[in-house]
């Protein structure tokens, strides 16, 4: 059984997610507002599997919960649900650290599929891929991902969300382990932000690709010595990102 806060001010929509969750055997937590969230999950630790967040609320919005969520570091997974669905809005709350996003009014069995699948992919990634290869592994096109995965001193934690790097670790989200888990598996190759857009996050539409800079820099921050002269997540000018675990020159 999983426990899942639902914030939304629309008693309708959040009585009936309750509804059908606890019909599925899931605990729901309700809040209607943006402070009576962050006060769940940050100010008392009420320990969540997840988060269906609404991006309009009375006293704010979920963009901004999503944002102070993480960075408090609290990295449970993130489902937005919003009535503009415009890609822009989709890609601030990637930005924000939502893991996946759907837009009003939906379909309830889209939106109970979506939540099954985060739910998943969270276990998944706890209980460590089952096609894991083993620590320090390089995996070639294609090829599974350990779920522990070494290279040049820094280490990939897929089950733990995190990557230790530069004697430091950091926390990951979902979306960003996703990413990294494409890199990897695809090591050495140039992938296109439209594949990556498409494959790790499936976003079908015409939609701004620089979300994907924005991602490749925070994670340069995580990973680097130096963010400004990448080592590992080396731009391919005019396609998108290669991950080289070897460590090598940026491109040009």
């Amino acid at each position: 059984m999983s426990r899942i806060l639902v914030v939304d001010d629309e008693q309708h929509i959040a009585d009936g997610l309750r509804f059908n969750l606890e019909a599925e055997g899931h605990e729901v937590l309700i809040a209607t507002r943006a402070a009576e969230a962050i006060a769940l999950l940050i100010d008392t630790g009420e320990a969540v599997d997840l988060v269906v967040l609404d991006v309009m609320l009375p006293d704010g919005d979920g963009f901004t919960v999503a944002t102070t969520l993480r960075a408090s570091g609290v990295f449970v997974p993130v489902l937005m649900l919003t009535a503009r669905g415009r890609p822009e809005d989709v890609l601030k709350g990637f930005e924000a650290g939502a893991d996946d996003y759907l837009s009003k009014p939906f379909e309830l069995s889209i939106l109970l599929a979506r939540i099954h699948g985060l739910l998943r992919r969270r276990q998944w990634n706890e209980a460590g891929a089952p096609d894991s290869g083993g620590v320090g592994a390089t995996p070639g096109s294609g090829d599974p991902v350990p779920d522990v995965y070494t290279f040049s001193g820094r280490t990939l934690d897929f089950g733990a969300m995190e990557l230790h790097a530069r004697g430091r670790s950091f926390r990951l989200t979902l979306m960003e382990c996703g990413l990294l888990r494409h890199l990897v598996r695809n090591a050495g190759r140039a992938v296109s932000r439209r594949t990556l857009l498409e494959e790790v996050w499936g976003l079908h539409e015409e939609t701004d690709t620089r979300a994907i800079d924005n991602f490749i820099v925070r994670l340069r921050r995580y990973m680097e010595e130096s963010p400004s002269s990448p080592e590992f997540l080396l731009t391919v000018r005019g396609v998108g990102y290669k991950f080289v675990p070897e460590g090598g020159k940026q491109a040009v």
